[in-house]
């Protein structure tokens, strides 16, 4: 007796997504440490004097387009908000990803306690976990200096004291640093262009990826 056609089709669906989720995609595996594709080129930073903790670079405009990601790289992304800017940062994220094969991830914390959606991020084994929208950096700043070996990459905006695990990137328009504190610039929305969301994501893992971290790389050059 043949089975019904429906059956036949769940039971199909059901062995893709098997397949699916045992092709390489489970993160619970052994990974090695990312190691950059290419060079940083010249005027990202200064070769004779490595940035200190905290300090501001200004690289040269393109100078990171030569450093790619490896293969598989693991991202989380984790994203709060759903103001304009918020939007142009996460389709940035989401294009370089695609564009790269990087393996990415999404997570959409809880606006109301965004906490445990951060540490359920920590847990997953990502290589980089990258914050986009400014309702998240007060969450981070309390989050990140207890897991010092997860490196995260704030993109438009930044921690007012990161640890050497938090980069970040930034423009003027784009400076918040927490509420009650005063930033570098007057936030303004219309900052938040394409270009400068792509170079963000972009400039930002090119640092991770070459260890300058704990650093804030400034764009106000584009």
């Amino acid at each position: 007796m043949r089975p019904p056609l429906r059956a036949v089709a769940m039971l199909a669906a059901a062995a893709a997504l098997v397949t699916g989720c045992s092709s390489g995609d489970d993160w619970s595996r052994p990974h090695p440490k990312p190691i950059a594709i290419g060079t940083l080129g010249p005027g990202f930073v200064d070769p004779s004097a490595r940035p200190a903790p905290e300090a501001t670079v200004t690289p040269r405009p393109g100078s990171w387009t030569g450093v790619q990601p490896p293969k598989d790289y693991r991202v989380v992304l984790l994203t709060l908000g759903d103001d304009a800017p918020t939007k142009a940062l996460v389709k940035a994220v989401e294009e370089w990803a695609e564009d790269e094969h990087v393996d990415l991830r999404k997570v959409v914390p809880d606006a109301h306690d965004p906490v445990p959606s951060i540490t359920r991020a920590l847990g997953m084994g990502s290589d980089l976990i990258v914050s986009a929208g400014n309702d998240l950096i007060d969450p981070l700043a309390m989050v990140t200096p207890s897991h010092l070996s997860q490196q995260f990459l704030v993109v438009g905006a930044e921690l007012a004291e990161p640890t050497h695990n938090v980069t970040a990137v930034d423009w003027s328009g784009a400076s918040f640093r927490g509420e009650g504190l005063d930033a570098s610039s007057t936030y303004d929305p219309a900052s938040f262009t394409a270009e400068r969301c792509t170079a963000a994501i972009r400039a930002g893992v090119a640092a991770v990826l070459n260890d300058l971290t704990g650093i804030v790389v400034w764009l106000d050059q584009l």
